[in-house]
């Protein structure tokens, strides 16, 4: 975890001297200054930030971006059932992460596909079948939308 934390302030500050315009020379003299080193990759996670600051003082502003889980959903109907019965069976506790990248992970070890818009049918039916089946054993009772369209009107 350490490492990641220190590669993305590094990456951080490697924008930062992009923003500003720093050559070379002089984003070595900041680096110095701040920490007595001249490569950001000798140093601490703690140093990194305080490297970071003083390019905020200097003007550098931290776009921060919005973390989306997801990107593009699967819009399909087969996709749509297997989210549907998914989040079933989070409601009914037999899921704990009702994330979409829990479910694309569920489905890469069943199916080996990393993510639902990339199933075929045959892959989609045989993780809706599992799914269902998993309902079922735990006594989940489930209606599809035209099952439900059709006892309304009834």
């Amino acid at each position: 975890m350490k490492f990641n934390k220190k590669a993305n302030l590094i990456k951080l500050i490697h924008v930062g001297k992009t923003k500003l315009g720093l050559d070379d020379e002089l984003y070595r003299e900041i680096l110095e200054s701040c920490t007595g080193k001249t490569s950001s990759k000798q140093m601490t996670p703690a140093q990194l930030e305080a490297v970071l600051d003083r390019m905020k003082q200097l003007g550098f502003v931290v776009d921060s971006k919005p973390k989306s889980e997801v990107k593009n959903l699967a819009g399909d109907p087969q996709s749509k059932l297997i989210r549907h019965l998914w989040l079933q069976l989070h409601e009914a506790g037999q899921v704990r992460n009702s994330s979409e990248k829990a479910l694309a992970k569920f489905v890469e070890n069943k199916v080996g596909v990393s993510a639902l818009q990339f199933l075929s049918s045959k892959h989609a039916d045989m993780i809706i079948d599992h799914l269902r089946m998993w309902c079922k054993r735990c006594g989940i009772e489930r209606l599809e939308p035209q099952n439900e369209a059709q006892k309304v009107e009834s």
